[in-house]
């Protein structure tokens, strides 16, 4: 047990720590949103479980991996379909094509419904169309599929359980601080929502990119890449991610403000 605590593991903690919520972004967004679609009083409740209930999960997952990882890392089908479609396919690659379509998809059909409603106060009434139990779930099942890449990045870093248990658990309790504040921050700055749905639609495709090396990854072999008509499917790295979003939030940024500018304008002439 004293083995724990030393240099080295504490180390380790805030390394994985950092890497957590480097992650964990996206995830924290999605819950944001998502929560948004269960009935108005439960909305905090809601997030509060579905956080709860997600680490625990995410806790049970990394138990699995830890025991479970050379099994679920095999290849269970090769594609050789050559120029069309071709590579190894395991475990984490459909988990990574799962939740990456599942999430282009709720972006997309968020964005249409935006565009499409006339009544922005009454898609606020309707908008809480699910039940608090089924939004939990989506929270939970989703968390899971984010959490799949930073299990596996903690897992390359060290082995060691209590350490990388105690780092889920913490980001846990950082999501649970800050989910209410951004969901606010949401509900009063509308435009944002539809920012939150872009930065979604990104986060998508870059779990379709992790699909390609799973499997070449987990048996260190670059044969297995999925390649799609002859190209590699590589990741987008996290650089090129945060670099997009920082460059979606700048660009909104000053719209809305040179927006603003212009309506003061036009009330001031309009005054006159």
């Amino acid at each position: 047990m004293t083995d724990l605590f030393t240099l080295e593991n504490l180390g380790t903690l805030l390394m994985l720590c950092f890497l957590q919520a480097v992650l964990g972004f996206d995830n924290l967004l999605y819950i944001s949103i998502e929560s948004q679609r269960a009935p108005v009083a439960h909305q905090k409740a809601v997030r509060f479980w579905g956080i709860i209930l997600a680490v625990v999960l995410r806790v049970v997952l990394l138990f699995v991996m830890i025991h479970l990882i050379d099994a679920l890392a095999e290849p269970f089908h090769i594609f050789a379909w050559t120029g069309i479609l071709e590579g190894g396919v395991n475990f984490a690659t459909c988990v990574f094509v799962i939740g990456g379509v599942f999430i282009m998809y709720t972006a997309v059909k968020e964005i249409s419904h935006m565009l499409t409603i006339e009544h922005l106060d009454a898609d606020l009434a309707n908008k809480s169309g699910k039940s608090a139990v089924q939004v939990v779930m989506m929270i939970v099942l989703m968390n899971l599929i984010f959490s799949f890449d930073s299990v596996l990045s903690a897992l390359a870093i060290t082995d060691v359980f209590a350490v990388l248990a105690t780092a889920i658990i913490l980001s846990g309790l950082a999501m649970l601080w800050l989910a209410d504040g951004v969901t606010r921050f949401l509900e009063k700055n509308r435009m944002y929502e539809v920012l939150g749905l872009f930065i979604l639609l990104i986060v998508g495709v870059v779990l379709l990119g992790e699909a390609g090396p799973a499997a070449a990854h987990a048996m260190h072999d670059d044969s297995l890449t999925l390649k799609l008509f002859g190209y590699e499917i590589i990741p987008m790295s996290k650089t090129t991610f945060y670099f997009s979003v920082l460059v979606l939030v700048a660009v909104e940024v000053i719209q809305s403000g040179y927006s603003r500018k212009l309506n003061a304008e036009r009330r001031s002439e309009t005054a006159r």
